[in-house]
């Protein structure tokens, strides 16, 4: 009977020291694969996970879907993917990249150094999910293949691909009378060079690896002036990880934001000139005017969290505080 304990006692020892040396899987979304700047960042913070007692495995896919489904099967304990796919782990930081809401990837990098003081760790846990560490991808900018396409009532009627698995998209294009063409990440670059659409919207980070610059030709441009910000997240199974790694991997994603946002400066500096269209001073406060009611509106549907939503106010209101939605108060929410 002692034998029978201490062999019971020893096979449960030898299953929980394997548990925690197991090693946890990350399924890691590059459009690139592995030779992309997102697989590259990853294995630094492979190497950085080893001092927080976690033994990460590294798997790279150019299908985010796939990479998400995997992440809710899960197939991984840990994933890196775009804050809009993320959402539906975590709506805080998943409406990071709410329509109009952050500005510039400046004012982005503040915003997510500040969500890694650790007074934000409540928000950073949904359920069985954790956000560790919010990154840039970068300005998104409208692509249109006719720089005649030059206002929002032009766009009307217009195509312009909206990614299946955002509902906010397919709302905004809707206001703006234009038609929406369902889309994924693998694909809308192609339906732009192959002239399914007539607009995209998309950051510089994607305009070689896509060869976005088929689908502007000749005639097509980028519109200068930022619709939102692409994010990435990385999500984890806390319970699988060990106690704190979530918070020791925001500080670190912290300490990469200015990297970060000096490779996007680059990616944007890259793209020629010619390709680049200005908005003119005047039209640019209209432009904020239709993007704040749509993401007010989008607020109200539940698309966005309130919270995130004041939170970004503030921060904007900080940079211009001469800005006309900073004598309102329909984003200071309760």
């Amino acid at each position: 009977m002692k034998w029978s304990k201490a062999l019971l006692f020893s096979a449960g020892l030898m299953t929980a020291t394997s548990a925690v040396q197991a090693k946890q899987v990350m399924c890691v979304f590059d459009l690139v694969g592995k030779n992309g700047d997102v697989f590259t960042l990853m294995k630094d913070y492979q190497l950085a996970a080893k001092n927080w007692g976690a033994d990460i495995e590294l798997k790279v896919g150019q299908n985010e879907a796939v990479i998400a489904e995997d992440f809710k099967a899960g197939k991984c304990d840990a994933v890196s993917i775009t804050g809009m796919r993320g959402r539906q782990f975590n709506n805080f930081t998943g409406s990071l990249d709410a329509i109009g809401a952050i500005p510039n990837v400046g004012l982005a990098v503040k915003v997510m150094q500040g969500l890694a003081d650790p007074a934000f760790t409540r928000y950073m846990t949904n359920g069985k999910y954790e956000v560790a560490g919010v990154i840039p991808v970068g300005d998104a900018f409208l692509m249109v293949n006719d720089r005649s396409i030059n206002t929002v009532a032009k766009a009307a009627g217009k195509k312009i691909a909206v990614l299946d698995y955002d509902q906010a998209q397919k709302i905004m294009v809707q206001q703006i009378g234009a038609q929406a063409v369902s889309a994924d990440v693998t694909n809308f670059g192609s339906k732009f060079n192959n002239g399914q659409v007539d607009i995209v919207g998309a950051p510089a980070a994607a305009f070689k690896p896509l060869e976005l610059y088929k689908g502007l030709g000749t005639k097509g441009a980028i519109v200068n002036y930022p619709i939102l910000q692409v994010t990435g997240n990385l999500i984890i199974r806390p319970d699988k990880f060990p106690a704190g790694f979530g918070q020791k991997s925001r500080e670190w994603v912290k300490s990469q934001l200015p990297r970060a946002n000096g490779i996007l400066a680059k990616m944007k500096a890259d793209i020629p000139a010619k390709y680049w269209m200005q908005i003119p001073a005047a039209d640019q406060q209209g432009y904020q005017k239709l993007m704040r009611e749509s993401r007010i509106n989008l607020t109200k549907q539940g698309v966005y969290d309130k919270r995130m939503m004041k939170l970004l106010w503030r921060f904007r209101c900080k940079q211009a505080p001469s800005n006309f939605e900073c004598s309102l108060s329909d984003e200071n929410y309760k």
